[in-house]
């Protein structure tokens, strides 16, 4: 640890190189320049430096070093578990970095690492492109890809890691590289599900496909018809082409525009059906959905843009999630997944989600570390509240969510869904076998660990 006038001397220099702002504990801004979405975390960096650049980013990562302080990234700031700060640490800041630069030509897009979901889809909306993305518009893209990435359209155009083309790095020593299939392939490869453990991705490089219409259909019902809904939409996406995406949702119905004024408050169980199509194609296979008795329904085509802003998370809600990817979703799953939707904490802003997989996810390739790849669904608990004496009854169910679903857990998971649920989790995250090898990796780019506030891999 540095000595209190060495550290000061070198704040005040890191005051005058940066051509952003720095935040330190008793300047004015601070607490908002380290407040994050999930109210849960409450934790004090000791620098905060809001680059604006990727010469930014290597002086303050500089700057880090030669206080021997840990390095935090934030990009979006949308891990649950708050791995975007850490106590004591330098955050590295790229909320100023959102630049999003489309192709059309190439079917490309360039972004820089602090850009979110929402500046990626409007940028490439008037083009009538589109990649996979969060299903929420305030995600951070970095994390987000880096992390493997599932989102309303992995199962037409693969998980976001299957679009990665390139990544322009920072690295723990600060050399900036870029990591592609062929250039240092090895990090390449471990950036396809090892998110942010081998140092600071200034911008990405993703696949951009064509997909001039996108429609949904979300329909509303009581929570008693939840198993035929189940079901229903089960069987729909099993014999529905890949186009077709969406996700069986139990929530307290907001005070919403499509939500009946007498439903606001109470327990309901949606299903969202999306369609990376006309309008008409999707009417066509959600008939069955249709049928069923339902309180309210929205059917029709949808700027994708806009349907990514429909399950966002507002800030400054406590948070806390979990989930299992399954061998299927046989009916004793429904029936057990449903019973727990009828136990979900309400009035809460708590998802409690079923999302398919399959499609282009399962006939993506299978080198990356990224072992849910051919699991046909996943249980994704989303536990939302505002009142911390709500805390230990929304945990617990969550936790209730994860112990139901163990008959039909594969054992993977998707690292960006969960938060910090120990060693054995990171691994079961991106696989034993590839595990090892991306500790091979950690040792080649960051072999003190200096990026470890993540789902972290240790160096070898």
């Amino acid at each position: 640890m540095a000595s209190p006038s060495k550290a000061g001397a070198a704040l005040s220099a890191l005051r005058e190189e940066l051509v952003g702002d720095v935040f330190a504990p008793e300047d004015p801004g601070y607490d908002e320049a380290r407040a994050v979405f999930n109210a849960m975390i409450d934790r004090r960096p000791a620098v905060i430096a809001q680059c604006v650049d990727e010469s930014d980013v290597v002086r303050s990562l500089r700057f880090a070093r030669d206080l021997d302080l840990p390095v935090a990234v934030r990009g979006g700031g949308h891990s649950v578990a708050g791995m975007a700060l850490g106590d004591g640490a330098l955050v590295v800041d790229l909320r100023h970095m959102r630049g999003v630069t489309v192709d059309p030509g190439a079917g490309t897009a360039r972004i820089a690492g602090g850009a979110t979901m929402s500046d990626l889809d409007r940028a490439c909306q008037p083009h009538g492109l589109a990649t996979t993305g969060g299903r929420a518009s305030t995600t951070g893209v970095g994390g987000f890809v880096l992390g493997g990435g599932t989102g309303w359209l992995d199962r037409r155009f693969g998980l976001a890691v299957d679009n990665l083309l390139g990544v322009e790095l920072v690295t723990a020593e600060g050399r900036q590289v870029r990591a592609t299939a062929d250039e240092h392939p090895d990090l390449f490869w471990a950036l396809h599900g090892g998110g942010g453990n081998f140092g600071i991705a200034t911008a990405l490089t993703l696949e951009l496909h064509e997909m001039p219409e996108f429609s949904i259909a979300l329909l509303l019902h009581l929570p008693e018809f939840g198993p035929e809904v189940t079901r229903t939409y089960r069987d729909v996406i099993t014999a529905g082409p890949d186009e077709a995406g969406g996700a069986v949702i139990y929530f307290t119905g907001p005070p919403a525009e499509f939500v009946p004024p007498h439903l606001v408050g109470s327990l309901l169980c949606g299903v969202l059906l999306t369609y990376a199509g006309p309008e008409e194609d999707l009417r066509k296979l959600a008939q069955p959905l249709l049928a069923l008795p339902h309180e309210a329904e929205v059917v029709g085509a949808m700027p994708y843009a806009d349907v990514q802003c429909m399950l966002d998370d507002p800030p400054g809600m406590r948070n806390y999630w979990s989930a299992e990817y399954l061998t299927g979703a046989p009916d004793d799953f429904v029936d057990v997944y449903c019973a727990r939707g009828r136990a979900m904490p309400v009035p809460t802003g708590t998802m409690h989600t079923l999302f398919p997989q399959g499609g282009a996810i399962g006939a993506g390739p299978h080198e990356y570390p990224v072992p849910y790849r051919d699991a046909p669904w996943a249980v994704h608990p989303f536990g939302l509240w505002a009142d911390p004496a709500d805390d230990e009854r929304c945990v617990q169910w969550v936790r209730d969510v994860r112990a139901d679903a163990q008959p039909w857990s594969t054992g993977a998971v998707y690292l960006n869904f969960i938060g910090d649920e120990g060693a054995d989790r990171v691994v079961a995250g991106v696989g034993e076998a590839n595990a090892r090898r991306l500790a091979d990796v950690k040792r080649g780019y960051d072999p003190e660990n200096v990026f470890r506030f993540n789902h972290n891999i240790r160096p070898a």
